[in-house]
């Protein structure tokens, strides 16, 4: 993989967020391409709950300033990165006052999902976008992980179709264990038809719960990893007949050899 470039969209990363499966594999995929040669880029939501102090989070003027428009709403994108001590890696963290500026993640000290969760994850996904393009870094591959993040590909196939520094780009969506049960807004699908997606392209987004959303990220991936023993069997079943080359689970001593090997298969 020496050299390849691998660019990491997640909603949740260590060492910045609890651990869990989603924020633990985001940490370590990237951290086995850049042990084995590879360039990697991360990219995750700034929470409010992310200790910039702590974590030495800063600003990038140069690439921060542009306004993103969600829903025909200006919103302003803020750039901040840090790097992952001993690892000299480098995180890039999408920031926006309205959506991100908040105690925690997806939902209240409730438990409530936020009521513009669509919105954040339609925002992150452009100002991922957005940024790469000001980087001038072109990706051989996204690897996309968590749902926030899920939006990636729909506007990568659409949004940005004619964006020719990716016309070589391949994405892989992995695939989790299900960590909402709710709908997110009933609209979302039409905030994404705003942007000129075709209704039939995610028209699983007329109910926007976790295992829809997942599905409309996956028909606008170009390979799949099922990345959790816990993945619904409905959805993996979607996955298996979808047509996409396909990784199944690898538990935690595997996955190193399979993810390479998984990338392999795609050209790198």
């Amino acid at each position: 993989m020496k050299d390849k470039r691998i660019l990491y969209v997640s909603s949740e990363v260590v060492p910045y967020l609890a651990e869990n499966e989603v924020s633990l594999m985001s940490y370590d995929v990237p951290k086995m391409i850049n042990d084995q040669g590879g360039q990697i880029r991360i990219f995750m939501p700034r929470y409010g709950n992310i200790n910039e102090r702590r974590h030495q989070l800063h600003e990038v003027i140069r690439l921060s300033g542009m306004n993103l428009v969600v829903n025909d709403l200006d919103m302003p994108l803020i750039i901040k990165v840090a790097s992952i001590p001993k690892e000299r890696i480098q995180v890039y963290f999408i920031d926006n006052d309205e959506y991100f500026k908040r105690k925690a993640t997806f939902a209240d000290e409730e438990g409530v999902l936020y009521p513009d969760n669509d919105e954040r994850a339609i925002f992150f996904a452009k100002g991922v976008v957005e940024t790469v393009k000001k980087l001038n870094w072109v990706p051989d591959i996204i690897h996309v992980h968590g749902w926030l993040a899920a939006m990636l590909p729909i506007y990568m196939k659409h949004f940005y179709k004619h964006e020719a520094m990716f016309s070589d780009t391949k994405i892989v969506t992995s695939v989790y264990g299900q960590s909402f049960d709710e709908n997110l807004d009933l609209e979302m699908i039409n905030k994404v038809k705003f942007d000129g997606v075709p209704h039939e392209s995610v028209a699983d987004l007329e109910t926007p719960n976790y295992e829809n959303i997942l599905k409309a990220s996956i028909l606008h991936s170009d390979a799949v990893i099922i990345a959790s023993e816990n993945v619904s069997p409905s959805l993996t079943k979607f996955i298996e007949s979808s047509g996409k080359p396909f990784l199944p689970f690898a538990p935690k001593n595997a996955f190193a050899e399979a993810y390479t090997n998984f990338y392999k298969t795609m050209g790198l």
